[in-house]
C-alpha cells in the first residue's frame, strides 16, 4: 500500500530553488558549447579532420545512431586517438549528462506538484508561481538552445567510442543522452507531449498572469494617463506609499512574463481557443517578435510557432491558427517597434523626473522605492527589446518595411545614464530606506499581520508557530539597529514564506493559503519591505542589471560613437564605462571559466571608451586654444590696421588740399579761356566724371571686435558653439 505524500516532505519551495539556480546554470553552459562549437577557430580539430569523416559519417552518425558498430575499421583512428578526443569532449560530453540529470529532477518535481494538487496564483503565492513559471521556462529554453548545437551528435559518439576503446565499455549515460538528443529534434513537440498531464497546474498560473499583464503592458500614451512613475502627479500625496495589493508583480519584468505566457501555451496549446489563454497569447505575440533563450541567443517567434503548429500532423491544428500566426507576426513588425520607441521616449522623461525628485528630496526613496524599481524594470526591458531587435532584423521575405527612426535611438544614453542614477541614488540613500522600513515593518506591518493571524478561525499549529515567527520578527525590529550599521539578514524570513506557501498551496491543507487572500497579500508586500532593508543591491541588480551588453560589443560601440556624435547627449557619456561594472553580474558560478574572459572584456571596453573620451576633450580643449589665439591675433591685426587707414586718410586729405589749390591758380589763369561756349560741354562731362568716380571708391571697413558671437537667430552658429561640448564632457566626469 503506497504511501500518501506529505507536502511538508517534498520540500517544493527547496527544490524549486536549487532547480532554478542549477537550470540557470546549464543554461549558460549550453550556450558556451553552442558558442564553441559553432565557431571553426574554438571547436576541437578532430571535428573538421578528414581523417575522422569516415569514421562519422558511415558508423557513429547512421540512422541507427545511438547504436554504432564498435569492430569497425574505420573507427581505428578514433582509438588512436581516443586519449585526446576524451580530453578534449570531456566538458562538452559531461555538459550534457547535467543536462540529463537535470531534466529528470525536474520532471520529478513536476509530477510531485501535479500528485500535490498545488494551486497557482501569482498575485497570491508569488514566489512559490514565479519559480515554478521561471522552471518551465528555463527547461524549455534549455531543449531548444540544446537542439541548436552543431556537432552534438557527434560530441557523444566520439566521446563514448573513445571511452569505449580506453575502458572496454559505453558510458553509462550514453544511450539516454543519444535517445534525449534524437527525442528533442525539434523539441517542442515532445515537450509539448510531456506536458499533457502537468497542464492542470500550468494553466492556471498562466492564467493568473491576466491580473498582471494586461495592466502592464501599456503605451506610452496610457502610461502618461495613469500617471504612471508620476511622483509630482498628486503633490498632498507624494510622501505616501503607492496603493497597491500585489507589489512584487509591480517591478516584474515584462519580458519574463512574455516568455512564460509564449513558452507555457506552447506547451498546453489544446487550451488556445479559451478566451483568457487567447487573449494572453495574442499581446504577447504582438508585444514583440523575438524573445530570448539566454544572452545574445534569441528566437524569431512567431516561425518557430508557425513549424511547431506544421509538424503537428493529424492533431488538431487548423490552419487558422497557423493563419492567425502570421497576422500576429505581421502586427508585431508593424506596430511594436513604433509602440517601443514611444515608451521610451515616455521613460526618459519619468526617470528623469524621478532622478532630479531624489536627488532633491532623497527622503522620499523611501516611500517611493517602488517607483525606482518599476521604473528601472520597465527601462530595462525596453533597452532589451532594443538590443535583440537591432541585432537580429527580421526575414525579408515578410514584405514589410521598417522604419529605421524606430530603432536609431540617439537618445538613449540619456536613458542608461537615468537608471544608473537611480542605482547610485539607491546605494547612496541605503540608510535612509532601511530606517524608513524597519520603523514600517515594526509599526504597521506587524501590527496589521496580528491583526489577520488572530481572524483566522481554525489555524494548524505548525502554521500558527510560523505566522506568529514571522510578527515576532519584525516586531522587534528598532532605528537604532540602523543607526549601529547591524547587518539584517531576513533570508530565513523569505525562506519560511516560500515554504509556508507551498504547504497551504496543496489539496486539502490544514490552511488554505487561497481562502485568506488578505493574509497572503499582505505577507507578499512584508516581504518587499524585508528586500528594502537587506536586499538592496540584489533589487537593484534584479531590476537594473544591463550586463547583456557584454554580448553585444558591436552595437555597445555604435551606440557609443553615435553618443560621442551627437552633441547634446555628450554629457551621458560616462554611462558606457560604467555599464562595463555590470558585465560580471552575467556570470554564473557553474561556469566559472568564462569569469576570466568576461572580466577582461568588461576592463578592455571601460578602458577604450574612457580614451575616447579623453582624446574627445583633448581635441576640443586644442579647438579652443587655437579659436581664441585666432582672435587674439584678429585684435592685434585691428589696431594696426587702424593706424594704416588714418595715415592713409590724412595723405589722401593732403593730397586733396594740394590738388584743389592747384586747381583754383590754374582755373584763374585761364577763367577767360575756359568760359568759352566751346569749352563748356567738355568741363561739365569732366566734372561729371569726376564725381562718379569717387562713389565708386568703397572703403573695405576691417573686422569689428565681436562679431564673431553676432547672430540672427539660434539656428546660426559660429565657431565657438560647439565647443560648449567641453563642459557637456566634462559634466559627463
Amino acid at each position: 500500500m503506497s504511501r500518501p505524500l506529505m507536502p511538508a516532505q517534498q520540500k517544493l519551495a527547496e527544490r524549486l530553488t536549487i532547480l532554478n539556480d542549477r537550470g540557470l546554470g546549464m543554461l549558460t553552459r549550453i550556450y558556451n558549447i553552442k558558442k564553441m562549437l559553432g565557431s571553426a577557430e574554438n571547436k576541437p580539430g578532430f571535428l573538421n579532420d578528414k581523417a575522422f569523416q569516415p569514421a562519422l559519417d558511415r558508423v557513429l552518425l547512421t540512422k541507427k545512431f545511438p547504436l554504432y558498430e564498435t569492430k569497425a575499421s574505420q573507427l581505428s583512428v578514433v582509438r588512436d586517438a581516443k586519449n585526446e578526443i576524451l580530453k578534449s569532449l570531456s566538458l562538452y560530453y559531461n555538459t550534457f549528462v547535467d543536462i540529463l540529470m537535470l531534466k529528470d529532477h525536474v520532471v520529478d518535481l513536476l509530477t510531485t506538484i501535479d500528485a500535490c494538487r498545488v494551486q497557482l496564483d501569482i498575485t497570491l503565492n508569488f514566489d512559490l508561481t514565479k519559480h515554478y513559471l521561471d522552471l518551465i521556462a528555463t527547461y524549455v529554453s534549455i531543449m531548444i538552445l540544446m537542439s541548436r548545437v552543431e556537432d552534438r551528435k557527434a560530441v557523444l559518439a566520439l566521446y563514448n567510442c573513445a571511452h569505449e576503446f580506453l575502458h572496454g565499455k559505453s558510458d553509462p549515460a550514453y544511450h539516454r543522452l543519444g535517445q534525449m538528443v534524437l527525442d528533442y529534434d525539434p523539441p517542442m513537440k515532445k515537450l509539448s507531449e510531456e506536458f499533457v498531464p502537468h497542464s492542470r497546474h500550468l494553466m492556471p498560473a498562466l492564467m493568473s498572469l491576466h491580473k498582471v499583464y494586461p495592466v502592464r503592458n501599456l503605451t506610452a500614451e496610457l502610461m502618461r494617463n495613469n500617471q504612471l512613475l508620476g511622483i509630482l502627479s498628486d503633490p498632498p500625496k507624494m510622501a505616501n506609499v503607492p496603493p497597491t495589493d500585489m507589489i512584487q508583480c509591480e517591478y516584474l519584468s515584462l519580458e519574463t512574463i512574455e516568455r512564460w505566457i509564449i513558452f507555457g501555451l506552447m506547451l498546453c496549446y489544446q487550451s488556445l481557443p479559451d478566451p483568457q489563454p487567447w487573449d494572453l497569447w495574442k499581446q504577447a505575440l504582438q508585444s514583440s517578435y523575438i524573445i530570448t533563450l539566454c544572452r545574445n541567443e534569441v528566437l524569431h517567434i512567431h516561425s518557430y510557432i508557425v513549424s511547431f503548429f506544421e509538424s503537428l500532423k493529424g492533431q488538431q491544428i487548423q490552419s487558422k491558427r497557423i493563419n492567425e500566426m502570421r497576422d500576429f507576426q505581421t502586427q508585431a513588425l508593424l506596430n511594436s517597434p513604433m509602440v517601443h520607441r514611444e515608451r521610451r521616449k515616455f521613460l526618459r522623461s519619468a526617470l528623469r523626473d524621478l532622478t532630479l525628485v531624489f536627488t532633491e528630496e532623497p527622503g522620499l526613496l523611501g516611500p517611493k522605492a517602488q517607483y525606482i524599481f518599476q521604473g528601472l524594470s520597465l527601462a530595462r526591458d525596453e533597452v532589451l527589446w532594443l538590443l535583440r531587435h537591432v541585432v537580429n532584423p527580421p526575414s525579408k521575405k515578410h514584405n514589410v518595411r521598417l522604419s529605421p527612426e524606430d530603432f536609431y535611438d540617439r537618445q538613449l544614453p540619456e536613458l542608461l545614464f537615468y537608471m544608473e542614477e537611480l542605482r547610485g541614488l539607491v546605494k547612496k540613500y541605503n540608510e535612509v530606506i532601511q530606517r524608513y522600513y524597519v520603523q514600517y515593518l515594526s509599526g504597521y506591518d506587524a501590527a496589521y499581520l496580528n491583526q489577520l493571524i488572530q481572524n483566522i478561525s481554525m489555524c494548524p499549529e505548525d502554521e500558527s508557530v510560523i505566522l506568529s515567527s514571522f510578527c515576532n520578527s519584525i516586531s522587534v525590529l528598532s532605528v537604532k539597529q540602523v543607526e549601529k550599521n547591524e547587518l539584517f539578514d531576513f533570508r530565513g524570513f523569505r525562506l519560511d514564506w516560500f515554504r509556508l506557501q507551498a504547504y497551504t498551496s496543496v489539496d486539502r491543507a490544514g490552511l488554505e493559503l487561497m481562502s485568506h487572500q488578505d493574509l497572503a497579500k499582505h505577507m507578499n508586500t512584508i516581504v518587499f519591505h524585508t528586500k528594502m532593508v537587506d536586499f538592496l543591491d540584489e533589487m537593484v541588480n534584479e531590476t537594473g542589471d544591463l550586463s547583456i551588453y557584454c554580448f553585444y560589443t558591436t552595437l555597445f560601440e555604435h551606440q557609443f560613437k553615435q553618443c560621442m556624435e551627437f552633441l547634446a547627449q555628450h554629457r551621458y557619456s560616462i554611462i558606457f564605462p560604467m555599464i562595463c561594472g555590470h558585465f560580471m553580474n552575467a556570470t554564473h558560478a557553474l561556469c566559472p571559466e568564462e569569469r576570466h574572459s568576461i572580466g577582461t572584456t568588461s576592463v578592455q571596453y571601460a578602458h577604450w571608451f574612457l580614451r575616447e573620451m579623453s582624446e574627445e576633450v583633448n581635441q576640443v580643449i586644442t579647438s579652443i586654444c587655437e579659436e581664441q589665439c585666432m582672435l587674439n591675433y584678429k585684435r592685434i591685426s585691428v589696431g594696426k590696421t587702424g593706424l594704416k587707414y588714418v595715415q592713409w586718410f590724412l595723405r589722401e586729405l593732403a593730397g586733396e588740399a594740394s590738388q584743389l589749390v592747384m586747381n583754383i591758380c590754374e582755373e584763374s589763369r585761364n577763367n577767360d579761356y575756359k568760359l568759352l561756349p566751346k569749352h563748356s560741354a567738355a568741363i561739365i562731362l569732366a566734372q561729371r566724371h569726376k564725381v562718379k568716380d569717387k562713389k565708386e571708391k568703397k572703403i573695405v571697413e576691417p573686422e569689428k571686435p565681436g562679431k564673431e558671437s553676432e547672430r540672427k537667430n539660434r539656428e546660426n552658429f559660429t565657431r565657438l558653439d560647439p565647443l560648449e561640448e567641453l563642459t557637456r564632457l566634462g559634466s559627463a566626469y
